[in-house]
C-alpha cells in the first residue's frame, strides 16, 4: 500500500514548513474510506496569502495545485515591470486517490485546512476518475473564421476539406480561435490580400495568425513572442500545417536580427494595449509605406488612446469589436 506523503507544519512567523510528526499523527484520523478517485479543494484567499495557501496544499499532498482569478477580473497585460495580480485569488488542490491506498476523510482535511486559514471559505468537489486527455480533447470543436476559412483541432476532420483549415494543437500556447482577440485578427487576415507578401506576426503565442497568413498564401511570415514556449508552439504547428519552411519564428533580439533591413507588407500585433502603446516606434520601423497592420488586444476603453499614438505613423481605417469590449483596430502605415 502507498503511503501518505510526508506531512508539514506551517510556522506562523514565516510562513514556511517544517516537519512534524504530531500533524502525521492528526491526518492518520482522516483515513476513512469514500469511492472517488480525485479530490478538489478550492480555497479563497487575499493576495499576500496565497503563497502560504499553495504551501499549505503541496505540503498534504496535492498532486497539483492551480491558481484562478475569484472576481472574473480580465488579466491585462503589464508593463516591463509591473507584476499582474488579482485581488482574490482561488488556490485549488487536487489529490490523487489510487485503487490500492488508503482515502481521505474530507472534512477531517478541511478542518485542519481551516486551523490555518480560519476566514478563507473552502469547498470540495470530488472527480470521477475518467480518460483525462480524451475529455481535454472533446471541449474543443472546430471554429469556423469566415466562408472557407476554419481552425480545426489536430485530431479532428476538417469540416470542409477544401476550405482554408488551419490545423491547431490547442494545448501549446494561447492563441486557439477562442478567444476574441484572436478571433478578430483571423477575420481580419481572412479578408485582407496577403498573397506573395511578407507578414509579421508579433506576439505570436501558438503561432496561429503567421500560420494563417502562409495558409492564405502569404510568401513569408516571420513571428516572434518573448515566451519561449510560444516560439517552439509556433513551429510546431507550422509543421502540422506544413508551412514551417516559409516562416521564421524567434524571441524578439533574435527576430530583429532575422529581419534585418527588410519590411513587412501585412503586419498583425495581439499583445494588449500597454505593450502596443509602447512599441509603436518600433513597429513603424517594421514596415513598408502604406503597409496593411492590425492590432488587438484591446479593450473598448483603451481605443482611444491606443488610436491616437498610432496616428503618428498609421491611419485609423476601422475598430471592430467582440464579446462585449474586446477590440481589433486595423488600417494602414502611412505612406512616408
Amino acid at each position: 500500500m502507498r503511503k501518505h506523503p510526508f506531512y508539514l507544519t506551517p510556522s506562523q512567523e514565516d510562513h514556511t514548513f517544517k516537519p512534524n510528526f504530531r500533524y502525521n499523527s492528526f491526518l492518520k484520523k482522516c483515513i476513512k474510506v469514500i469511492s472517488v478517485k480525485w479530490l478538489q479543494i478550492h480555497i479563497t484567499v487575499d493576495q499576500a496569502q496565497v503563497d502560504f495557501t499553495e504551501t499549505l496544499l503541496s505540503s498534504l499532498g496535492a498532486v497539483s495545485v492551480t491558481l484562478d482569478d475569484a472576481e472574473n477580473q480580465d488579466l491585462l497585460e503589464p508593463l516591463p515591470g509591473e507584476t499582474p495580480l488579482w485581488n482574490k485569488v482561488i488556490v485549488t488542490g487536487i489529490y490523487a486517490q489510487e485503487d490500492d491506498e488508503e482515502e481521505i476523510d474530507v472534512a477531517a482535511l478541511e478542518t485542519f485546512i481551516r486551523a490555518q486559514l480560519p476566514e478563507a471559505p473552502i469547498r470540495h468537489e470530488f472527480l470521477e476518475d475518467q480518460a483525462w486527455e480524451r475529455t481535454w480533447m472533446d471541449a474543443y470543436e472546430p471554429i469556423q473564421i469566415s466562408e472557407k476559412f476554419w481552425i480545426v483541432p489536430e485530431w479532428m476532420q476538417a469540416p470542409e476539406a477544401d476550405a482554408v483549415n488551419i490545423k491547431l494543437d490547442p494545448g501549446l500556447a494561447f492563441g486557439t480561435g477562442n478567444h476574441a482577440s484572436t478571433f478578430l485578427c483571423l477575420q481580419w487576415l481572412g479578408k485582407t490580400d496577403v498573397k506573395d507578401k511578407i507578414v509579421i506576426d508579433y506576439g505570436c503565442g501558438s503561432g496561429i495568425l503567421a500560420v494563417a497568413a502562409l495558409l492564405l498564401g502569404a510568401k513569408y511570415a516571420y513571428a516572434t513572442d518573448i515566451d519561449p514556449q510560444a516560439v517552439l508552439a509556433t513551429k510546431q504547428n507550422a509543421e502540422l500545417n506544413g508551412v514551417l519552411d516559409r516562416l521564421y519564428v524567434g524571441l524578439p533580439e533574435e527576430f530583429n536580427a532575422e529581419l534585418g533591413e527588410q519590411k513587412a507588407d501585412v503586419f498583425v500585433a495581439n499583445i494588449l494595449a500597454g505593450p502596443l502603446m509602447m512599441l509603436e516606434p518600433e513597429f513603424a520601423e517594421l514596415v513598408k509605406p502604406e503597409a496593411e497592420f492590425a492590432l488587438a488586444g484591446v479593450i473598448e476603453e483603451q481605443v482611444a488612446d491606443v488610436t491616437s499614438i498610432y496616428s503618428k505613423h498609421f491611419d485609423i481605417l476601422e475598430v471592430e469589436k467582440r464579446d462585449e469590449h474586446w477590440c481589433r483596430i486595423s488600417g494602414k502605415r502611412h505612406k512616408n
